[in-house]
């Protein structure tokens, strides 16, 4: 396993790779970065690793920047000395988000999730370039691209800081809440999604069963309680599930509901 380290702090880069080298010494630390810029070029120049342990604040700026300069197709575990940038970390290919200072067990955990995660998504599937995982299929995509027609079983979500499988058939709803997605599932648990986009996600899933109700909701047929119909020909659509607001399926694309209702 290759790993790149990204830490301002020499001792914390030292540690780190010690660390690691403790818990598996097939892991191979390719490079350890300093700052925003020096990891940029780095990426820029050599091939991906298999994972980045990546500190979030950096001598010239927070790691985030990273993303914005890098198309960064690999895990990243994130850590840092602030619990703040929790929810902006996992906007990212991240899938751990460790507090300093940094335990042997917390680390060994987090790379034990890394190798867990591969493993369920890859099985068959390696990559021609020898990488066998990606940020990519956290995102869902476990299989290559001629596969993306498939039709989803299973959703990758995240509770906290721990990622999990929630079966699609299970879920009542998806919704955006400030450019994250989220699922519900049938007993009302609400999970952050590991997927981009309404849209995306929308592509991937049984159109008998799913439907897009407006930009913000993709509703399960089977969690339909009734609808009826609002002024200038919209719909309202109500579900088994408590939804905090009123779903509205609006005048254009109200006949295409009525057919797919019908036909669910």
């Amino acid at each position: 396993m290759k790993v790149l380290i990204v830490e301002d702090e020499k001792p914390a880069s030292e540690n780190l790779i010690e660390e690691l080298q403790a818990i598996d010494d097939k892991i191979d630390v390719v490079a350890d970065c300093y700052s925003v810029d020096e990891t940029i070029q780095w990426l820029s120049r050599n091939p991906t690793p298999d994972l980045i342990l990546m500190d979030i604040q950096l001598s010239d700026g927070l790691s985030f920047n990273i993303f914005k300069a890098c198309e960064i197709t690999c895990p990243v575990i994130f850590t840092t000395a602030y619990d703040k940038y929790l929810t902006q970390a996992f906007e990212y290919s991240s899938i751990d988000y460790l507090l300093k200072p940094i335990s042997q067990d917390k680390l060994k955990s987090a790379i034990r999730k890394y190798k867990n995660l591969r493993n369920h998504f890859v099985q068959a599937h390696e990559h021609p370039n020898g990488h066998t995982f990606n940020g990519s299929q956290l995102n869902g995509d476990s299989y290559p691209a001629h596969h993306s027609d498939r039709v989803r079983s299973r959703i990758l979500v995240r509770k906290g800081v721990e990622f999990q499988a929630v079966r699609v058939e299970d879920t009542g709803y998806f919704f955006t809440e400030h450019k994250l997605i989220f699922l519900v599932d049938k007993d009302n648990r609400k999970y952050m999604a590991e997927k981009s986009n309404l849209s995306e996600l929308e592509e991937e899933l049984d159109k008998n069963i799913f439907y897009r109700a407006n930009r913000k909701y993709i509703i399960n047929a089977n969690y339909i309680r009734r609808f009826k119909p609002l002024e200038r020909s919209k719909i309202s659509v109500e579900l088994t599930l408590p939804v905090n607001e009123e779903i509205i399926i609006s005048q254009e694309n109200a006949a295409s509901f009525k057919k797919w209702i019908a036909q669910s």
